[in-house]
């Protein structure tokens, strides 16, 4: 059994961890509900943008726009969406799984020719990447620091550039998607070209809009800003992620951690029990040392 002073030393040190685990809790409980109002409110405008566009798309000729045009998917690139920091659980554990799973499963020729390429949206994801000698394109790392749309299109613009001159074939985003504060779906979205319409008989697919000047001219107006706010969606969907999973992490953390002390005392007080007991079977043997002298 550990003495009085080990025990004494451990139950600080538990206490001292989740009392920050505790402010870390509360910390990302704040930032989570902002970003979360942020998602919330860019979700539907992102999603009606991308049905309207693939739907104009789809009756479109490919030599109308680069943005839409389906090449063999010789060089490809992988935009990885993570944190740049940790304890967050799983968080980017994940998504760099799954990102290495695409890569393998979908894009392993590619890969073995050194075709791929990746775009790491967060320090996790870069240094990752960046250790294994992928070919890693550009540092993403301080978009966090200052997450706007105008920040986020410079991105997109780089990516639309490659795409538009040949660097890359096809471009897919790999993200958390935001579901609610205990729980992120793992989302893999092809970004370049821009998806069309699959060919059905519901109505929605059907939909005739009224276009003026033409429908061209819409399109090709429409394609740069629906990617970069596709892009833009993916890291608020995962910097929500983000909170929400540490959120939950320190939470448990915090829970453990009491489960820990409650151990640590019980050991403590068992320890000095038997200290006590000791001292006082010392103090009782040499009384009656004494008296049967």
């Amino acid at each position: 059994m550990a003495n009085l002073k080990e025990v004494r030393n451990r139950i600080s040190s538990v206490s001292s961890t989740q009392q920050i685990t505790k402010a870390m809790k509360m910390v990302s409980a704040a930032k989570l509900k902002r970003a979360t109002n942020a998602i919330v409110q860019l979700r539907p405008y992102a999603n009606k943008l991308r049905d309207i566009l693939s739907n104009l798309s789809a009756s479109l000729e490919e030599s109308s726009s680069p943005f839409i045009q389906e090449r063999e998917p010789n060089k490809v690139l992988i935009v990885v969406v993570s944190s740049n920091r940790g304890l967050a659980g799983a968080f980017n554990a994940n998504v760099i799984k799954t990102a290495n799973q695409l890569i393998s499963e979908k894009y392993s020729q590619q890969f073995a020719k050194g075709n791929v390429s990746i775009v790491a949206i967060g320090k996790k994801s870069q240094d990752f990447y960046e250790k294994r000698k992928y070919n890693v394109v550009g540092n993403n790392n301080e978009l966090y620091a200052s997450l706007t749309f105008e920040n986020a299109s410079v991105i997109s613009e780089a990516i639309m550039k490659g795409f538009a001159n040949g660097d890359y074939d096809r471009v897919e985003v790999v993200y958390n998607q935001f579901k609610n504060a205990a729980m992120q779906i793992l989302t893999t979205e092809q970004l370049l070209p821009v998806p069309r319409a699959a060919q059905s008989n519901d109505a929605a697919s059907k939909t005739d809009y009224i276009l003026e000047p033409s429908q061209e001219e819409i399109v090709n107006e429409l394609i740069p800003k629906s990617v970069k706010i596709q892009l833009y969606k993916a890291v608020l969907d995962s910097h929500a992620s983000e909170h929400g999973a540490r959120m939950t992490a320190m939470d448990k953390a915090t829970e453990n951690a009491g489960d820990l002390l409650k151990a640590l005392k019980l050991s403590y007080n068992q320890a000095r029990q038997a200290a006590i007991t000791t001292e006082l079977t010392e103090i009782v043997s040499g009384a009656a040392a004494l008296t049967g002298g």
